[in-house]
């Protein structure tokens, strides 16, 4: 089980490259901010559907912003959490590859899925953002009676995407660095 310090890069781990050692330390504490963060939203989320319910069933009073809340809620919460998830390296990913093969090809392999995942979380996140600047130059909202502007989940979504690309921005210059200097990664897996 991880505990806080296992989530930070040890110094055994981390390049020897000062900056980049840097800005994943710092991505590592905003990655950690953001997944309590979006522990609140996932509970506000709980708290606004498990109110909806005893309004409707209770009370037969009418709701309509509720589900919209907690999908947006829900939306951020997942988005946001990719950089950290990446971080931990909790994506799906193949194992068994990674003991079949010797350490150099393994790091190669990672550098390059590392890097397959960028450009497409990278081309996501673009999009991501050019959706979220069509909602709010439109005025797009939801189709509900609450109507809420669809800025807001595309523009946590894009935030999301754009940390995720950044997490693995770092790990692939990290990957590039340890295999320059040519020695063994320590508990990293993709």
């Amino acid at each position: 089980m991880n505990t806080h310090t296992d989530t930070l890069p040890t110094s055994a781990a981390r390049p020897a490259n000062g900056l980049l050692a840097q800005i994943e330390y710092l991505l590592s504490i905003l990655n950690r901010t953001i997944l309590g963060l979006s522990m609140l939203a996932l509970l506000a989320a709980a708290g606004i559907l498990s109110t909806s319910v005893f309004l409707r069933y209770y009370l037969h009073a009418p709701t309509d912003w509720q589900d919209e809340a907690a999908v947006f809620l829900l939306v951020g919460a997942s988005f946001l959490c990719g950089a950290f998830v990446q971080q931990q390296r909790g994506h799906v990913s193949i194992e068994s590859l990674a003991g079949l093969m010797p350490p150099w090809a393994n790091r190669l392999r990672q550098l390059f899925c590392d890097v397959a995942s960028f450009l497409f979380c990278l081309f996501f996140a673009w999009k991501s953002w050019t959706l979220c600047h069509e909602a709010w130059i439109d005025g797009q909202t939801t189709s509900s009676t609450w109507a809420p502007p669809l800025w807001i989940p595309y523009s946590v979504m894009a935030f999301g995407m754009s940390l995720l690309t950044l997490q693995l921005l770092v790990q692939s210059l990290r990957q590039v660095v340890i295999c320059r200097q040519g020695r063994p990664q320590e508990g990293a897996s993709t």
